[in-house]
C-alpha cells in the first residue's frame, strides 16, 4: 500500500504529549529568568559584569566575583539556557508537527523573539543603561525590553498551547471580537511597560516613607521617572475594566473551561490591583515586586490563551471515524491547562446520548 505523505511526521501521541509538556516547562523556566532579571535591577546589580558583553568583566568566567556580579552573571548564564531550550522547542516543533502547523509557527515566533531578547540585553549593558542610569533613553530600552519579554510569552503560550491540542486562529467573520481582544492585549502590554518604568523609578529613587513618595510624585522638580508613578495605578484600573467588560462579553456562551478561564483571569488581576496597593503601601520591597511581576506574566499568559481560545477554529470532533475506517480508533488530543474553544459550544454527538 502507498504510505501517505503525512506518515512522516511523528504522529505518535505520547510524543505530541511529551513535547507539549516540554513546551508548557521551557515557557516555566522562562518565567523564572524572567523574575531573575526584574532581580538584577531591583538590586542594582546590572553592571555588575561591567560594560562587557557576552563576557562578564572580560572574563568568560569571573573570577573572585563581587555579589553584584554573581547575580548578573547567573542571570545571563539562566539566559543562555533559555537560549538553548527554545532552540531544542524550534527543532522539536520541525521534527513532530507537519508544515504549516500552528505549533511551527509558535515555535518559531518564540525563536525569534529569544534572539531580540538577548540583543536588547546586550544593548541595555553595552551602553550602559544600568545600575543607577537615569536617562531617558533607558526608560525607552526598558520599555522595548518589556514589550519584547511579554511577545516572547505569547509565543511561548501559544505554542505549548497549540502542542496541547488548540486549535488554529481563525479570524473570519470575527473582526469584531478581534478587535476587543486586540485592545485589551494592547492595553496590558501599555500597563506593563508603565509598570516597567516605576518599578525603574522605585529602584533608582527610594523613599523612607509614604508622605515623601506622595510629596516627590506630585513636585515639579523631581525626576520624570518619579512623576510617572500616578499615572500606572490609574492606567491599571481602566485596563482592568475594560479587561473584565470584554472577556466576560466574549465567553458569554462559550464552552465552560473557557468561562472558567476568563473568571481566572479576571480573578488574577483583582489579586494584582491588591498587590499593587501592597508595593505602594510597603515601599516597594523587592519581594513584593517579584510577586508584582509574576501576576502580570500570568495575566498575560492567561489573556493571551483565552483570546486564542475564542478565535479558534471549531475543533474536529473527537470520536467521529470516517467511512470505511471503523476498524480505526482515534486518538485522544493531548491534555493540557488550558482547553481550546471551539468558538462555541460543541454538539452532542449521537454516540454520546
Amino acid at each position: 500500500h502507498p504510505v501517505d505523505s503525512s506518515a512522516r511526521w511523528c504522529l505518535n501521541a505520547e510524543v505530541r504529549r511529551r513535547y507539549a509538556a516540554f513546551a508548557w516547562g521551557v515557557l516555566g523556566f522562562n518565567l523564572l529568568v524572567i523574575l531573575w532579571g526584574a532581580f538584577v535591577r531591583a538590586t542594582g546589580s546590572g553592571a555588575g559584569c561591567g560594560n562587557h558583553w557576552p563576557l562578564c568583566n572580560g572574563e568568560v568566567v569571573p573570577q573572585a566575583p563581587a555579589l553584584q556580579t554573581l547575580i548578573e552573571f547567573g542571570h545571563r548564564l539562566t539566559s543562555g539556557v533559555a537560549l538553548l531550550l527554545i532552540a531544542g522547542l524550534v527543532i522539536g516543533a520541525w521534527r513532530t508537527y507537519p508544515p504549516g502547523h500552528p505549533v511551527r509557527r509558535g515555535a518559531a515566533g518564540s525563536g525569534f523573539f529569544i534572539v531580540t531578547e538577548a540583543l536588547i540585553g546586550a544593548g541595555l549593558v553595552l551602553l550602559e543603561h544600568v545600575a543607577t542610569d537615569a536617562s531617558l533613553g533607558r526608560a525607552y530600552w526598558v520599555g522595548g525590553h518589556l514589550v519584547n519579554t511579554f511577545l516572547l510569552v505569547a509565543a511561548l503560550s501559544l505554542t505549548a498551547w497549540w502542542a496541547s491540542g488548540g486549535q488554529a486562529l481563525s479570524w473570519r467573520g470575527r473582526g469584531g471580537l478581534a478587535a476587543l481582544l486586540a485592545t485589551a492585549l494592547a492595553g496590558v502590554l501599555l500597563l506593563g511597560v508603565s509598570g516597567a518604568i516605576t518599578a525603574l523609578g522605585d529602584t533608582l529613587f527610594p523613599v523612607a516613607t509614604l508622605a515623601e513618595g506622595k510629596a516627590l510624585t506630585f513636585s515639579d522638580s523631581a525626576h520624570v521617572f518619579v512623576r510617572l508613578r500616578v499615572w500606572h495605578p490609574t492606567l491599571a484600573v481602566v485596563v482592568g475594566a475594560w479587561i473584565a467588560l470584554t472577556v466576560f462579553a466574549a465567553a458569554r456562551g462559550r464552552t465552560p473551561a473557557t468561562h472558567r478561564l476568563a473568571v481566572a483571569l479576571v480573578g488574577l488581576y483583582a489579586a494584582q490591583l491588591a498587590l499593587g496597593l501592597l508595593n505602594v503601601a510597603l515601599l516597594a520591597p523587592v519581594s513584593v515586586q517579584l510577586a508584582h511581576l509574576l501576576l502580570s506574566d500570568l495575566i498575560w499568559i492567561a489573556l493571551v490563551v483565552l483570546s486564542a481560545s475564542l478565535l479558534a477554529e471549531p475543533a474536529v470532533q473527537v470520536g467521529v471515524v470516517p467511512a470505511g475506517a471503523r476498524g480505526a480508533e482515534p486518538a485522544a488530543p493531548p491534555r493540557h491547562p488550558f482547553t481550546a474553544s471551539s468558538g462555541g459550544r460543541a454538539r452532542e454527538t449521537p454516540a454520546a446520548r
